[in-house]
């Protein structure tokens, strides 16, 4: 028996040795490897800044996004949506530089203001490029979004996706604008983009920049004859109510971007940045869907204001795109002429 004792605890022994070899040579369970990102551990609250005022259809579609976010990532990355461009205190190019340098997470910024930093994001914005919503669409959704994204990502902002501002309209108080000879030496207020300085310059009218804050008190004091805006930011600034005369023409087209810093983006794992992309697909779809519904309300708003709609037909815009060619031959070596082509559909 005593002999046995001895025997039965040397078993035990070479068991526990063996047992204990094999948890230090087996392999880590699948998927506890160490990656470079990792997803949250504990909650992340990002912040994200939206150029127009609370309520618009920017607003929305970010706090979308935001929903989205929050639900698919358990409540893990909460996105808080600063509209009004409050983060930047209303300097939408510090908004941008503050998103390339991670001081803000997110933003939905038109590609116009992208524009300020280079010149080629006015791509999206030349005259009469489109003729419809459905070629935008498509543009964007194929190789012309795909070259946008690669600008973007040279600036440090991944792409997450295309909202839309809109086909910009001609507002006018005085007359009526249905021809070139119409807007001739008109005094029209315009965003601060160079190429938009070129093309009403190009029409035979008179730009000029200021803030837009300070465009309601100048069109209504008739400092300035008229404005470009999408029907939504007309509406907002209640421009229609100083305004008798709104031209329909198309004549560019402004899309947002919702970008988000990439070192932010990348300092997430595979699986939420899937997350980020379907969200702000889903988000952007939202947006622009809205943002067309309550354009047509709009409209029907301005007519019972008594504001006349002029709506241009394709012979009316002819003489409007024959004379803005020369921006085509301006901004072709800028810009590039395969970039152009890719939204051309060429």
């Amino acid at each position: 028996m005593k002999r046995i004792v001895p025997i039965i605890l040397l078993i035990c022994l070479i068991m526990s040795l063996g047992l204990t070899a094999c948890t230090q040579n087996a392999p880590a369970p699948a998927g506890n490897e160490t990656p470079n990102a990792e997803k949250p551990k504990e909650k992340v609250t990002l912040n994200m800044s939206v150029t127009s005022a609370s309520g618009s259809t920017w607003e929305k579609g970010a706090l979308k996004f935001a929903e989205l976010v929050n639900e698919r990532t358990g409540g893990m990355v909460e996105i808080k949506v600063y509209p009004n461009e409050q983060l930047s205190g209303g300097n939408q190019g510090k908004g941008i530089e503050m998103l390339m340098t991670g001081a803000t997470d997110l933003t939905y910024h038109s590609n116009i203001i992208y524009s300020i930093m280079d010149e080629r994001f006015g791509v999206i914005s030349l005259p009469f490029l489109f003729s419809s919503v459905e070629d935008i669409d498509k543009a964007l959704a194929g190789e012309g979004g795909k070259a946008i994204n690669e600008l973007l990502l040279e600036k440090n902002v991944v792409g997450l996706g295309f909202g839309e501002n809109g086909f910009r309209q001609l507002t006018t108080g005085k007359k009526p604008v249905r021809s070139l000879e119409d807007i001739k030496n008109m005094k029209i207020r315009i965003p601060g983009m160079k190429m938009y300085t070129s093309l009403f310059k190009a029409l035979g009218a008179d730009p000029l920049t200021m803030n837009f804050a300070e465009v309601f008190t100048a069109l209504q004091q008739g400092t300035i004859d008229g404005h470009e805006n999408p029907i939504d930011t007309i509406y907002a600034a209640k421009i229609h109510e100083v305004q008798k005369y709104i031209t329909m023409w198309d004549y560019s087209y402004d899309a947002i971007i919702l970008g988000m810093n990439k070192d932010r983006f990348e300092s997430f794992d595979a699986e939420t940045q899937q997350i980020f992309r379907d969200a702000a697909k889903e988000a952007c779809e939202y947006q622009i869907k809205l943002n067309r519904e309550v354009a047509e309300e709009e409209l029907k708003i301005f007519q019972d204001a008594g504001m006349e709609i002029i709506t241009l037909t394709e012979e009316q815009k002819q003489p409007f795109r024959e004379a803005v060619q020369v921006v085509y031959e301006e901004y072709e070596p800028i810009m590039g002429k395969e970039l152009i082509d890719l939204f051309r559909g060429n």
